[in-house]
């Protein structure tokens, strides 16, 4: 039986989920999330999290992703608006980025309601909470079977 690989990939600001803001971003930290979620597909994939505030690290996670995980899950954070470098790296690599945000980002600031990653990434899974990046592992086991 073969294992997926998922890289899950967390940018500026995430590490502070469970305090920041809680009416938009929830109560739950992403460490004991993750725990939840992988215990869930622990017989169909294998994951790895990373979490950076820093937008050069980010760019090196997912080209390091090449030739070594199935799909990436990625949550740029603020990133998604403004970088163009990592819109270029998605474009730039063959592994498939599925975009996720935990709120919904069109029912926020203006500035919220373009993407430019998403503009390279397979899909995006926003709007559900935690729970936006259950729904795009589904998505990824559900495309990379077929």
């Amino acid at each position: 039986l073969y294992t997926m690989q998922i890289l899950i990939l967390n940018g500026p600001n995430l590490n502070l989920l469970g305090t920041r803001e809680p009416g938009i971003y929830g109560n739950q930290d992403f460490q004991s999330f993750y725990e939840e979620l992988t215990a869930v597909y622990d017989d169909v994939a294998s994951f790895r999290y990373e979490q950076s505030n820093v937008e050069g690290a980010l760019i090196d996670f997912l080209q390091e992703a090449e030739g070594t995980y199935d799909a990436v899950v990625l949550n740029a954070g603020g990133y998604t608006h403004t970088s163009v470098a990592l819109m270029d790296c998605i474009a730039g690599i063959t592994v498939p980025v599925y975009e996720v945000h935990i709120s919904n980002p069109l029912a926020r600031e203006d500035f919220r309601h373009t993407s430019l990653i998403g503009q390279k990434c397979i899909a995006t899974v926003s709007g559900f909470g935690l729970d936006s990046y259950r729904l795009a592992v589904e998505g990824v086991l559900s495309q990379l079977a077929s």
